[in-house]
């Protein structure tokens, strides 16, 4: 395994983020704790999950597994940079009570006791807001994490789903009024076919000094092969993919990029997967592997290098937006 430092942080953190989302509602606890297992014999250490994954009546779910995992003992939670996130509604009917979802100082606190409760710590590594909060004063939630850092409670925070321009308001808020490090990651949707965090986003992040961890990294199985398996082995596309490939234009563009990595020799997933690692400012994908064996494709994208040809085709097939500002401005 390869590592990095996350963002400005001396935090070393591999080139892999075991996603845990799976965890529960389509993998079960045991099979949760073998790819765990796994995951650290390979050298990943870095394990992303949030308070609300489980979904629906079972929130919270995927983090009590972790926890379950952690308690066997054998050094995991020492191995592990445990990173988790606030904001979302806890309640199992959706109806959440006044002040038990999103960041204000009262749910920060409460969101931190539940999560440690669950995932049987006395600590977590980076904490992640999930989403912007539009009421809450960035004044309020850095009060609220200074008192949680100095407990001894969360070592680093991060941002999820969060735009350029709101990752600059929290750190210079941070920075001027609190004297702290602020956001440390942002973990954003970015992939070859979705490439709009280029615009803003990743710029922000870079100036920042964030480390930029990109969820959907094959963009809901899109990029994972998906005409090949559905050609060769019957497997129906589901989802956001099958949503695409219902698109004359989309299907056409998936073919190409299947084509070009055929010729190439390179099994499409490990491809889009290498692909972010060699973008700028990217920490790490997330992978979130139900099974073994998809672990194990993703481990092999850490060693795959990309041809200069074949990263211009999948430019050509992807084009990104262009830089920023110039992109949009003129």
């Amino acid at each position: 395994m390869k590592y990095t430092q996350l963002g400005r942080t001396g935090l070393k953190v591999s080139r892999l983020v075991l996603g845990t989302m799976n965890f529960g509602p389509q993998t079960n606890e045991a099979d949760s704790h073998a790819i765990m297992d796994a995951a650290l014999d390979a050298g990943i250490n870095f394990f992303d999950t949030a308070n609300v994954y489980g979904w629906g009546e079972n929130k919270g779910r995927t983090e009590e597994i972790i926890g379950n995992w952690f308690a066997k003992g054998g050094e995991r939670r020492d191995k592990v940079v445990l990173a988790t996130k606030v904001y979302g509604n806890m309640a199992a009917d959706g109806d959440a009570w006044p002040n038990h979802d999103k960041l204000s100082a009262l749910n920060i606190r409460r969101g931190v006791e539940a999560s440690l409760k669950r995932l049987q710590t006395d600590y977590i590594d980076v904490y992640q807001f999930h989403h912007i909060d539009r009421h809450t004063p960035f004044e309020e939630i850095w009060q609220a994490i200074d008192v949680l850092v100095q407990q001894g409670k969360i070592l680093y925070v991060g941002s999820s789903n969060f735009p350029g321009y709101k990752i600059a308001q929290a750190n210079e808020i941070a920075a001027k009024r609190h004297g702290t490090i602020g956001l440390v990651s942002e973990q954003c949707l970015y992939n070859l076919a979705e490439r709009r965090a280029e615009m803003e986003v990743i710029p922000a992040a870079q100036d920042y000094g964030l480390g930029v961890i990109p969820w959907s990294p094959l963009h809901g199985g899109l990029l994972g092969g998906v005409i090949k398996k559905e050609v060769e082995g019957g497997r129906r596309a589901s989802g956001r993919a099958a949503d695409a490939l219902a698109n004359t234009a989309q299907r056409a563009q998936i073919q190409a990029y299947e084509d070009l990595l055929d010729k190439h020799g390179v099994e499409p997933g490990e491809a889009a997967l290498a692909w972010l690692l060699t973008r700028p400012g990217v920490t790490g994908p997330i992978v979130g592997p139900r099974t073994a064996e998809q672990l194990a494709s993703a481990l092999r994208a850490v060693e795959l290098e990309l041809s200069e040809e074949l990263l211009a085709g999948l430019d050509e097939i992807f084009p990104g937006p262009g830089p920023s500002p110039e992109a949009f401005a003129w």
